[in-house]
């Protein structure tokens, strides 16, 4: 139990697969920029993106160790865990907006599919062997980490919008600015596990 603890907040904070590992950084520039819905949507795509990985993420390691595996299939495991993904997107949206019908879930697809970090997730779950429990706590750590640096990233964009930035760094390089020093912010909770 303390180590599925210790990988879900390893993968939420100091192995972070957005800031860490430049996994899903797309979603985290491509977001809406209008004040009012950037919130919503934000959870929204946290949610969404934390609902995939887990679901993803638990499948992709039954059909790598209960299927390809045994068949020695295990080369063609992108081929496989790479539909498994996108073909989860829309089932878990419309759960989503079922569930949450306040946060807007219908523009999501792209975001979704766009993002790297789900399928390096479930590739990553494959890699080794350290069982169900351990690729539950690491994807269920990486979506919650995800939709953290996507909710601090929100708030640092709201204030760069209120603020006076220089027109050379408006847009999107004050943003890979921004995102590059909250890597290095994140960097301080490198000692925080030790082994």
């Amino acid at each position: 139990m303390t180590d599925m603890l210790l990988t879900l907040i390893s993968a939420a904070l100091i192995n972070n697969f957005v800031l860490q590992w430049p996994l899903g950084i797309d979603p985290l520039l491509q977001a809406t920029r209008e004040p009012g819905a950037e919130r919503r949507q934000v959870h929204a795509l946290g949610i969404a993106t934390t609902c995939l990985m887990l679901v993803s993420c638990v499948l992709s390691y039954a059909l790598y160790h209960y299927l390809l595996e045994p068949f020695a299939l295990t080369s063609l495991r992108l081929f496989v865990l790479l539909p498994l993904s996108v073909l989860l997107i829309n089932p878990i949206l419309n759960l989503l907006s079922r569930g949450f019908p306040q946060l807007p879930f219908s523009g999501l697809w792209p975001l979704l599919l766009g993002n790297a970090g789900v399928l390096g997730l479930a590739l990553l779950s494959t890699q080794d062997d350290k069982g169900l429990g351990y690729t539950t706590a690491l994807s269920l750590g990486a979506g919650l980490g995800f939709w953290l640096v996507l909710s601090l990233f929100s708030d640092l964009r709201q204030r760069t919008l209120t603020n006076d930035v220089p027109l050379p760094f408006r847009g999107l390089p004050i943003e890979l600015i921004s995102a590059g020093l909250m890597a290095v912010a994140f960097l301080g909770f490198t000692g925080l596990i030790k082994t």
